[in-house]
């Protein structure tokens, strides 16, 4: 099966990389390339097209703005020099985030997750060992190093990311921020909370205890925190 594909950037030096990529990939077939992001939305308005290389500066109409746009059929991995909107890349439920000079096999990496079926949910690289944090300010983020995060609160509509040395505030929820983290090292034990594994310090049945912080287990998430537990066990 093939992917048709389709890539918006108004650098032609970058779509002539991605232009080459794609030939290189046996599963993508590029059916069209787009300097102007008003042209692209409308040939999506009238043709089936599986996947959007999307850059994210462009004039008129940005990525971001263009991929709220679409049908949400259409998956999009955003191209971009600017690493700074990668958080809300990914919280636009983006296949991925590619940042430039993209290598091939990063765009390789990126493409792959097509064949994985059209509900897999948005991870970081296995590479990425950071996150962006948007705060106060336009287009302002902060980067956040994952093994610093102890754990992260909800606040309504907010969540509150602890670490050793401060508190980052952001408007998200926790789901969103759990999805963009890597599974393996995060865990929800509340639905208030998700806490770091290996910053965990002590639990028992009712309680985790990370940083000289109580925090509490909830019912509904208690057999799935248990079992990451026995997983590292001796």
């Amino acid at each position: 099966m093939k992917f048709k594909c389709i890539i918006v950037d108004d650098e032609p030096p970058a779509t002539r990389i991605l232009e080459k990529y794609v030939e290189q990939v046996s599963f993508l077939e590029r059916v069209a390339t787009f300097n102007d992001s008003l042209k692209a939305l409308e040939f999506l308005n009238s043709h089936t097209v599986d996947l959007v290389l999307l850059d994210i500066q462009m004039p008129q109409l940005t990525g971001l703005q263009l991929s709220k746009i679409i049908s949400k059929d259409i998956r999009i991995i955003f191209t971009t020099a600017y690493p700074d909107f990668a958080l809300e890349g990914f919280e636009l439920s983006a296949l991925d985030y590619l940042v430039k000079p993209i290598a091939f096999e990063r765009f390789y990496q990126a493409v792959s997750k097509l064949q994985s079926g059209p509900k897999q949910e948005v991870q970081p690289s296995s590479s990425a060992d950071f996150i962006f944090i948007k705060t106060d300010g336009k287009n302002k983020f902060v980067k956040l190093f994952l093994k610093d995060i102890l754990y992260i609160e909800s606040l309504q509509n907010y969540i509150c990311i602890h670490t050793l040395e401060q508190q980052f505030i952001t408007h998200s929820s926790l789901r969103n921020v759990l999805e963009s983290l890597p599974q393996d090292d995060f865990v929800q034990t509340h639905k208030s909370y998700v806490v770091a594994l290996k910053q965990i310090e002590s639990t028992d049945n009712f309680s985790v205890f990370i940083n000289n912080k109580e925090l509490p287990i909830g019912a509904t998430f208690k057999d799935e925190f248990f079992k990451r537990i026995d997983q590292n066990k001796i």
